[in-house]
């Protein structure tokens, strides 16, 4: 494996440190430049890969930054004097880690330092100064009911880079703007900074707060909160500290990696040993008080647009979970409609009859086609009417 010479160095430096201190300039400096580009450009990501050229997403397509083919060891000089001492040691241990950088006058970022065909490679992406509000978003305005829900589990799903880490800072976002509660989230790293409006927010960041998830949710639930935010359900123990604190009378929301709400509930119990996947099923279905994905499609104009789905679980789907008949949950997004559930299918037929996407990206992103093929025969009847 390669490995810059200095990598050794470098980590011994900050860990004899208490606390990461900020990187020196003059080993960020190809770093920072690059990223002062990809800030002025407008990109969401910049990608280094050995092999190829420093690269940029800009509206979901790639752009080189310059001609230069970087190797291994040219991305570990460029990125590790970025990181922490906590990151520094997890990528030695891991090969694999993230962090939070800052840039005075220019942003804040989030790094991911990886391993790809046994070289060094790294994703950093630009992270909003502010927290946007979900109309600024344009999701589905049924969305906003997930932030004044009292207790639950709320769970957010979707793919890679499709804004559920976005959507959830809208939501924290939105109760803090309206009700005077006591928030504490918990991130790995934190990508959205709030600040109090009418709630006291608590801000941990694993690897500078905490060592991990489940020890910050354990601890957070020592600290009276009303609503808790996990940033990401990544193993079993914090999937079972979660969905019981959502029982015990919490709002919890998160994010999961998954495409639809079915398997948006399915990765919840099937995270778990077989023997214990039924209890887990039983918890859940108590706890779960809503299941929300969305997927990020190329406008028409130009830019991304969000399609999503949500259901607002009832008695219904608590029975389907309970009985692991989750095929089903499609259908009771339709028997909820009144409470405000919707389905990928009907978000994208309203955005194809409203001209923000073209029918074939819709098409494509469908799970049910026909089912959309259904609805945009319908809008168009009632639009010609």
């Amino acid at each position: 494996m390669d490995k810059a010479p200095n990598l050794d160095r470098i980590v011994r430096e900050l860990n004899e440190q208490h606390e990461a201190a900020p990187p020196n300039d003059s080993a960020t400096i190809v770093l920072d430049g690059w990223l002062e580009e990809l800030v002025a450009r407008g990109a969401s990501d910049l990608l280094l890969v050995p092999g190829a050229p420093p690269s940029m997403m800009l509206n979901g397509e790639v752009h080189n930054l310059d001609a230069q083919i970087l190797s291994g060891p040219e991305i570990e000089v460029a990125v590790v004097p970025a990181l922490n001492a906590h990151a520094l040691e997890t990528y030695r241990a891991n090969q694999i880690t993230d962090a939070s950088y800052r840039i005075a006058a220019v942003g804040r970022f989030r790094i991911n330092l990886h391993r790809e065909r046994g070289h060094a490679a790294a994703a950093v992406r630009a992270l909003p100064t502010r927290v946007p509000s979900l109309d600024e978003l344009n999701l589905p305005p049924p969305v906003e009911a997930l932030s004044r829900l009292a207790r639950g589990l709320v769970l957010i799903g979707g793919p890679a880079g499709s804004g559920k880490t976005t959507t959830l800072a809208a939501l924290v976002n939105e109760i803090n703007r309206r009700e005077s509660r006591h928030i504490v989230t918990i991130e790995d790293p934190i990508e959205y900074e709030h600040t109090h409006i009418r709630s006291v927010i608590e801000q941990v960041e694993i690897g500078t707060d905490a060592p991990d998830f489940p020890t910050a949710l354990r601890a957070a639930l020592r600290q009276a909160p009303d609503v808790l935010v996990v940033g990401e359900m990544r193993d079993p123990e914090t999937m079972r500290i979660a969905v019981s604190a959502a029982e015990t009378g919490h709002l919890v929301l998160s994010t999961l990696h998954t495409i639809d709400v079915a398997s948006t509930v399915a990765r919840i119990s099937d995270s778990f040993p077989l023997e214990r996947q039924n209890t887990i099923r039983q918890e859940l279905a108590m706890a779960l008080a809503a299941a929300f994905t969305q997927i990020l499609l190329p406008a028409a104009a130009g830019g991304r647009v969000p399609a999503a789905e949500l259901l607002m679980v009832g008695y219904g789907g608590r029975q389907h979970i309970r009985h692991n008949a989750l095929q089903h949950l499609h259908q009771e997004i339709t028997i909820t409609k009144r409470r405000g559930s919707f389905t990928l299918e009907e978000s994208l037929a309203k955005l194809v009859m409203g001209g923000q996407i073209e029918r074939e990206e819709a098409l494509a992103a469908a799970i049910h086609p026909d089912d959309l093929l259904v609805l945009l025969k319908l809008e168009s009847k009632a639009k010609s009417a």
